[in-house]
């Protein structure tokens, strides 16, 4: 992989999420290494206008068309509307890397899109490679297209598998704080609130990837994104408890050795890197006080504290759409759960619902997954009802 020219012309699409506002920080920093040339975003309308204004990009979109009406009265920019103003931005702004920020199954298209283009991916959208990981390699490698992980734990094993030959990994070990509940009394789950599971002990995220992270889905979903992105089978992938949230991952080789990436719990390494790579850009990002004494614990999951993370291993083992299913069914029940309609613990049992319920088996197509993702959205929203 090669270092693209400088400055480069970066596309952001999610760009008012926090992915996406931590990307323009590093944009900020670096000023002769980035020049914003299209953002993209759902409907904060405000926020986009204020990085317009600063950044100058050539095209921008919202989801919302109602909130690109208003957003065109705001700025002298061109501006698109709907979901097909996302997809023009990402396929015909100037782009040389495209970071795909943007929450849930909403960002495959664009991406691929993207990948159409032969723009390198910075890979933020994990649900891209849960949905439909497949057929994004097939594309990739159709397109020669460089995908980068922006997730923390996918972006320390990359790093960690810089200059190490494929057949010498044995497995990827990735970690997970534990989330607000890792020792809260299982028989008290059915009383979690929304406020309680937004209270991440480590990490400041959206509202959808914070749930996920209660309830170990996040892990499940990083799981399969990782089976995708280092085509590696995923009875040789684990999950290790750190609460510490400062090793970010593992790899473990041949010899028995192992090699990991350490740093805060920050995700700007991980989007500056996924940027830069193979080079390494000067920041004044948190760096680890290695002056005074550090705790690592590790400890593995409690099936009954984390059953989304098994039902996750479950979709890669019926393999082809189960993961789009997997998704889906997800996105809803977190949406269920933030608006009070379900509780905590019927998050993984409408997820498991729609697993067993809907044949996944034949969806083998980009169409057909799109079809199976609209199939399961409809059976949990069915199921409350």
């Amino acid at each position: 992989m090669d270092s693209i020219a400088l400055p480069i012309n970066l596309i952001i699409l999610g760009s008012t999420g926090s992915i996406g506002t931590q990307t323009l920080d590093i944009a900020r920093q670096h000023p002769d290494k980035i020049r914003i040339t299209g953002l993209a975003a759902g409907s904060n309308a405000d926020l986009l206008a204020k990085q317009v204004i600063e950044f100058d990009p050539d095209v921008v979109a919202l989801a919302d068309s109602a909130a690109a009406d208003r957003l065109a009265s705001m700025v002298s920019c061109r501006v698109l509307r709907g979901p097909e103003g996302v997809l023009e931005v990402a396929a015909h702004a100037p782009g040389d890397c495209v970071v795909t920020a943007m929450v849930g199954a909403a960002g495959l298209m664009p991406t691929i899109a993207a990948i159409e283009q032969g723009r390198r991916i910075a890979l933020a959208n994990k649900e891209t490679m849960v949905v439909a990981g497949d057929l994004i390699n097939m594309l990739t490698r159709k397109h020669a297209v460089d995908v980068l992980p922006v997730d923390s734990e996918h972006s320390a094993i990359y790093q960690s598998l810089v200059g190490e030959p494929r057949e010498s990994i044995r497995k990827l070990i990735l970690t997970a704080s534990g989330g607000p509940f890792r020792n809260r009394p299982l028989d008290t789950f059915l009383n979690i609130t929304p406020e309680e599971a937004l209270a991440h002990p480590n990490w400041e995220m959206g509202p959808k990837i914070t749930i996920d992270s209660a309830t170990m889905m996040n892990k499940g979903l990083e799981v399969i994104e990782a089976r995708w992105l280092f085509d590696i089978p995923p009875e040789r992938i684990e999950v290790t408890i750190h609460p510490q949230s400062i090793i970010h991952s593992m790899v473990e080789f041949a010899d028995g050795s192992s090699k990991a990436q350490l740093g805060p719990p920050d995700m700007k390494v991980p989007i500056q890197y996924a940027l830069s790579a193979p080079d390494r850009w000067n920041s004044d990002f948190p760096v680890l006080d290695w002056s005074r004494a550090h705790e690592l614990t590790f400890d593995q999951p409690d099936p009954a504290r984390y059953p989304c993370l098994e039902l996750a291993f479950e979709a890669l083992r019926l393999g082809d759409g189960a993961g789009t299913v997997l998704n889906a069914a997800n996105e809803v029940a977190v949406g269920l759960f933030l608006d009070r309609r379900i509780t905590f613990g019927e998050i993984p049992r409408l997820i498991e619902g729609a697993l067993h319920s809907i044949a996944s088996h034949d969806a083998t197509t980009l169409e057909s997954r799109v079809q199976l993702d609209a199939e399961a959205r409809r059976w949990v929203h069915d199921s409350v009802r």
